[in-house]
């Protein structure tokens, strides 16, 4: 792109931050969503992702692409699952790849499959939790489960939690068995391009989100404030010319970008204290959220009541009431006004 970060003397003339001259001590911060991912200085450091094999579109690689061989565990809550889910749907995976949803409230205990409102079983496994899966490939895993999860049935193992991974298997590696009018999110050709741009709103938008909600001192979660607003303006005027992030093809840098797009004006905004502008402030990016919600099969991967209850149920630390707020009304459905744009990004 690239999107830098906001300038640290960047004058904010519509936002009023207060900042005490003395500044926030750790000693003073209250307890950390994730102590395990909190930084000395307050900040959010998320954590690496541990399983980390490929699925190959060779029959001779450790994991071959097949069909039924694999399967998804994922919530309709988390972006990064969501990512997962949008894939599976729009490569046509749905009958080559089986797929679990856990339960959006998530305890102490991880995530949980319930058979709740929305869920569904594990007919793979029979798991309770999440943590099981975990457990049975690391016994002595004690860092955070994260969704999504592939599991390989055949040797009864994690193949990969790590979401941008997994969508790119579905997206190359799965060729054989995914519906041929599906389109190469990442082609080859456009592959550098993503990945830069990919980078960019991943450190700022993506996972910016959460290192503004989960800071535990002023400073540090102003850092990730200005960033996020700056990477948002940024993309706002890319889109003021160009329909998607590439120009008029849809790639893979816009799906990872819908994911956190579509929960900012229902969770970000409140719950993480992003409040300097909401989507449907952006005159381009508001358009852009809904034409990518009206893309043929999306709208039916976005469920709002698993994404709202599991931000504000789960993090009690933020919201300690737990109440689920009503609001806001979203009109996704509303024309997205971008049929005219085209042409490539500079």
């Amino acid at each position: 792109m690239p999107i830098p970060a906001a300038p640290v003397t960047t004058t904010w003339e519509d936002v009023s931050v207060r900042t005490d001259a003395e500044g926030t001590h750790m000693s003073d911060a209250p307890p950390a969503p994730f102590p395990r991912e909190q930084g000395r200085d307050g900040s959010f450091e998320r954590q690496a992702s541990r399983f980390r094999d490929w699925v190959r579109a060779d029959p001779d690689a450790p994991f071959p692409a097949a069909a039924g061989r694999y399967h998804l565990y994922v919530s309709l809550a988390c972006p990064w699952a969501h990512r997962t889910v949008i894939y599976r749907r729009l490569k046509g995976l749905e009958g080559v790849v089986s797929m679990t949803i856990v339960d959006p409230e998530r305890d102490d205990r991880g995530w949980a499959i319930t058979g709740g409102p929305g869920t569904t079983p594990d007919p793979v496994n029979g798991f309770s939790f999440l943590r099981e899966a975990y457990l049975a490939c690391d016994p002595g895993f004690a860092d955070r489960v994260t969704v999504p999860v592939l599991w390989d049935t055949v040797t009864g193992r994690i193949v990969n939690n790590e979401s941008s991974e997994i969508i790119r298997m579905f997206d190359r590696e799965f060729t054989s068995f995914a519906d041929r009018s599906a389109p190469v999110f990442c082609p080859t050709e456009l592959e550098r391009k993503i990945d830069e741009i990919n980078a960019a709103v991943y450190a700022h938008v993506n996972n910016g989100v959460y290192r503004a909600g989960f800071a535990i001192t002023q400073e540090a979660y102003e850092r990730a404030f200005r960033d996020l607003f700056a990477a948002l303006d940024l993309l706002d005027l890319r889109l003021s010319t160009i329909r998607y992030l590439l120009g008029d093809q849809i790639t893979e840098a816009d799906w990872r970008l819908f994911t956190t797009l579509v929960r900012f004006d229902p969770v970000y905004v409140g719950h993480f204290k992003c409040n300097l502008r909401r989507i449907v402030d952006y005159p381009h990016l508001s358009g852009y959220l809904r034409d990518l919600y009206q893309y043929p099969g999306v709208a039916g991967t976005v469920n709002f009541d698993h994404i709202k209850r599991h931000y504000y149920r789960t993090h009690p630390s933020i919201n300690p009431t737990r109440i689920v707020p009503v609001g806001p009304h979203m009109d996704l459905s509303a024309p997205p006004g971008r049929e005219s744009l085209s042409g490539a990004a500079e």
